[in-house]
């Protein structure tokens, strides 16, 4: 028997069926553990049996509340999904790192060199070396890899599969050349700056955080550097509802600009009251000084201000509600959001002749007004929207919403309840 034999005999143990149970659900094992076995056999058919091939895997995350609020030291409330990136990795002797992605081709890093190359922005090259780089700052151990990877977050879904990636590598490097006890809140850190400097796309803390910490989190980032991070528990199942994610189609590609306006904008105005994040600025602030700032920045970016503000604000009612069990309120504070998004802070669609997006959202106001909740998911202009159905009703609105954005465009989410995870079947 091969040793990739073995490790997927293993696989059927108790420790890892208990294990894929958590991450996935007890209605998913079996399909789980068929997928990690074939993840084994695709390690050793690229780079042969190794004496030590690792599993590990991270998180896509959901945004509950809290939309483009993190990059102005705000409050969010977010979950980690049970979609993730997942790796077979072996350990090296040298600092070369080999990976093999499932629909991409295979690519090699030298981690001699952590420095930021900006012909490579935007590339899984750039990640890994900006992730390597981050830990060996941080004080850890850093090595070679062989990696097979497969993912069930899409690029472009709006469940931050740049998120999960970055947090599947610290894992990597934590588990292959160290003990594998980083703190989430340092794996979320390291993870966007990463993304920040190395891959070039600006963005919070919010994504890699919800990644790394895992289950129902709300986190306040007063101070960035250490964010105050809540867990919540809340079943959404137990209530009646579904959190139900429908893609468009649309893609990221060449919405950096977009993206990066964003907390531009809402630092122009903070600018104005001399600090250099919104938070603490209040609605009755700017709609004192609205006229005023009108004359000095656009009146886009007033709005985008007027959204931060109120935004920050909903998120800890929002928690309320769910730590009160106010179910209904919540449901209208997550409509209230998506309307603020839409109206104000205009991150739903870019072009005119493409409004997926806001088809999406009219098509969930039309099945699930008065009954569920519906609104933009993430980072906006293209994506996903983040609906929350009723059980009996799912059947219905994903069938509507396949056949309008194509099969397979809606997926019904759980939440997971650990970040990175580490699974070594010796």
């Amino acid at each position: 028997m091969s040793r990739c034999d073995e490790r997927t005999e293993k696989l059927q143990g108790k420790e890892a069926q208990e294990k894929l149970a958590r991450l996935y659900g007890q209605e998913a094992v079996k399909a789980q553990t068929e997928r990690y076995a074939a993840l084994l056999k695709k390690h050793e058919e690229i780079f042969g049996e190794k004496e030590r091939v690792v599993l590990f895997s991270a998180p896509g995350r959901t945004e509950i509340g809290g939309n483009h609020t993190d990059h102005n030291n705000g409050r969010v409330l977010a979950a980690s999904v049970n979609l993730d990136a997942l790796c077979a990795v072996s350990p090296r002797d040298d600092m070369i790192v080999r990976m093999h992605s499932e629909g991409y081709a295979p690519m090699e890093v030298n981690l001699e060199d952590l420095g930021v190359h900006e012909e490579d922005y935007g590339t899984t090259d750039s990640l890994i070396r900006g992730v390597a780089a981050g830990m060996k700052e941080a004080g850890y151990r850093i090595g070679g890899f062989d990696a097979a990877v497969t993912s069930t977050v899409a690029g472009g879904s709006g469940l931050s599969s740049s998120a999960a990636l970055e947090v599947m590598l610290t894992g990597v490097l934590d588990g292959l050349y160290n003990r594998f006890d980083m703190p989430y809140t340092l794996r979320a850190q390291i993870s966007q700056k990463a993304e920040n400097q190395w891959f070039g796309k600006p963005s919070g803390l919010l994504d890699q955080m919800a990644s790394a910490a895992g289950g129902l989190v709300t986190v306040d980032f007063r101070d960035t550097q250490h964010p105050e991070v809540e867990a919540l528990q809340y079943d959404f199942a137990k209530k009646g509802y579904a959190l139900v994610v429908v893609g468009t189609g649309g893609s990221h590609a060449g919405l950096t600009d977009h993206y990066a306006a964003i907390p531009k904008e809402m630092k122009e105005v903070a600018e104005c009251f001399g600090q250099k994040t919104l938070r603490g600025i209040t609605t009755g602030q700017l709609e004192e000084r609205a006229g005023e700032l009108r004359t000095k920045i656009s009146d886009r970016a007033v709005m985008r201000a007027f959204h931060f503000v109120q935004e920050n604000d909903r998120v800890p009612e929002q928690v309320a509600a769910l730590k009160e069990d106010r179910i209904d309120d919540f449901l209208q504070l997550i409509i209230d959001s998506g309307r603020s998004s839409f109206m104000y802070l205009q991150n739903v669609f870019v072009d005119n002749h493409d409004q997926s997006l806001s088809l999406a959202l009219c098509l969930a106001e039309t099945m699930l007004k008065g009954k569920g909740a519906w609104r933009i998911h993430g980072g906006g202009f293209a994506g996903t929207t983040l609906n929350f159905v009723p059980l009996a009703d799912v059947e219905q609105f994903v069938k509507v919403m396949n056949r309008t954005f194509g099969e397979g465009s809606c997926q019904v989410l759980n939440i997971r309840p650990e970040g990175a995870a580490m699974l070594e079947l010796a």
